[in-house]
């Protein structure tokens, strides 16, 4: 009891962050049983049929099955292969920073993307390139080439979103690092030094093992979210001309289930991304406490 005495003011700054997972993580999650019912609104949850796996071998047997699992992963691996050293990159450049008013400036630059609204973001992008006046085929032009119509172009569709994703995030993400690599001991540093290491050798052998911990943990994380594609900044940007590379499991989701009302469909696809990504953070993790020392549980 004294203990919660003495904690109760971190315990009520807690109380939002549980209300926040109870009402809208978990207590939401007893409507999956829909996945295995004929849903009907009329009816209720409790009251529709039960159609056991219906939905989900009608979604493994469905054509389109390869082609959106295959686009949603390489969507998330790219973002994972190249948005996820990407903070870590900026933190270790920004601490070798000795002038703190430009250090600061970038990092206030970096970081406010982070809090542009999806919607912003997406009309930045179409506006930038936009083969009609964007910035971007402007400069094209001025080079002697031909405009691109970018955003039509299933091939580039991957490479813009990841773009975009790096450029928004990438600044709020090295807050983190920054904030571990102030945990490290100057002592390291300084008997660095002395042995005669480089400033190379220092960033090899105290900094990067310095901050392991946090770049594992949040390795874990990132890849737990492969299949967790933000469905917002993809159904802004893609048209039916990319569907060939931008349709993942959230737009068809909302596309063929929500918009078309088959609720029971959109539920059985939404848990089987749950379950993948589950088993990817799983499997992640246990690697890492194999390997390493480091893991979330």
């Amino acid at each position: 009891m004294r203990k919660w005495i003495k904690g109760r003011y971190l315990i009520l700054m807690f109380v939002p962050c549980l209300l926040y997972y109870v009402l809208f993580k978990y207590l939401p999650m007893f409507g999956i049983v829909i996945s295995f019912k004929n849903y009907n609104l009329y009816k209720g949850i409790w009251d529709s049929d039960w159609v056991g796996l219906k939905y989900y071998v009608m979604f493994f047997q469905n054509p389109d099955f390869p082609i959106l699992l295959r686009n949603t992963f390489l969507l998330g691996f790219y973002k994972l292969l190249f948005g996820f050293p990407a903070p870590i990159i900026l933190a270790l450049l920004l601490n070798e920073v000795k002038n703190m008013v430009f250090k600061r400036f970038v990092q206030t630059v970096s970081y406010l993307p982070h809090f542009i609204s999806n919607v912003v973001v997406a009309s930045m992008v179409i506006m930038f390139l936009s083969p009609s006046g964007g910035m971007v085929n402007k400069l094209i032009e001025s080079l002697g080439f031909e405009a691109i119509n970018f955003m039509v172009e299933p091939k580039l569709f991957r490479s813009i979103y990841v773009a975009s994703e790096i450029w928004q995030h990438i600044g709020w993400e090295t807050i983190i690092y920054l904030a571990a690599l102030t945990s490290i001991d100057p002592m390291l540093y300084e008997a660095a030094e002395i042995d005669g290491a480089s400033r190379w050798k220092k960033l090899w052998n105290v900094t990067l093992p310095g901050i392991a911990p946090a770049i594992v943990i949040l390795f874990i994380l990132n890849v737990g979210k492969v299949l967790e594609i933000g469905f917002e900044k993809v159904f802004l940007l893609y048209n039916p001309a990319t569907y060939e590379t931008a349709d993942i499991l959230s737009t068809y989701v909302y596309r063929t289930g929500l918009m078309q009302g088959n609720f029971s469909y959109a539920a059985a696809i939404d848990l089987f991304t749950g379950v993948v990504s589950l088993i990817f953070i799983y499997s992640t993790n246990y690697l890492s406490r194999k390997l390493g020392e480091t893991s979330l549980w």
